[in-house]
């Protein structure tokens, strides 16, 4: 009993008496502001060290979550792909179109998987077999990557361009409809 005439004897405003969903907006705001006024002299700055999980690409986090099968290998000049399956026992469907997303990408472990991987996929020996099929989910990644602003600059252009070349050269003429349909303005290498 004295346990229930405690309750009875507290604030009806008090924090510890009302559940959180009942709460007044006004009672909220006091608890936010700062206690000292020294806080106030204090603004939150930026934590350089904080990692930024939420504003990761669709590649960063496809390759963070182990959904492409490679690894980075640092070389004292050079760096190479390591693959953990044998290129050509990967399915081309997923894979091909998750690293021509990643050519939009600025940053380096990214950048350098996607372009890289992107090269060494198109050159297996039965590369053209497995593309066609995957040819209309993979040309809207390229042209997108075509037109982000990263793409102004020559060299990063001409990238892509090469990738387009390639994927005709290693396909043939049955391709060339496909990729011709979605970038209206490929010029064609094998004429």
């Amino acid at each position: 009993m004295a346990t229930g005439g405690a309750n009875r004897t507290r604030n009806p405003g008090s924090p510890s008496s009302t559940p959180n969903s009942k709460r007044s907006p006004q009672l909220s705001l006091k608890e936010s502001s700062p206690c000292r006024p020294s806080e106030r002299l204090n603004p939150k700055t930026i934590d350089p060290f904080k990692n930024n999980v939420g504003k990761q690409s669709t590649f960063a986090a496809v390759y963070s979550n182990g959904g492409v099968p490679c690894r980075l290998q640092h070389g004292s000049v050079k760096h190479k792909i390591q693959w953990d399956v044998p290129i050509e026992n990967l399915s081309f469907d997923p894979l091909l179109v998750t690293l021509a997303e990643g050519l939009r990408e600025t940053k380096h472990p990214y950048h350098f998987l996607a372009c890289q991987g992107f090269r060494e996929m198109l050159e297996v020996s039965d590369a053209a077999g497995k593309t066609i099929p995957v040819l209309p989910k993979l040309v809207l990644p390229l042209r997108l990557a075509l037109i982000s602003r990263k793409m102004m600059e020559k060299n990063n252009k001409e990238k892509i361009t090469h990738a387009l070349q390639e994927i005709e050269s290693n396909c043939g003429q049955a391709c060339l409809a496909i990729i011709k349909s979605k970038v209206p303005t490929y010029q064609s290498v094998l004429k």
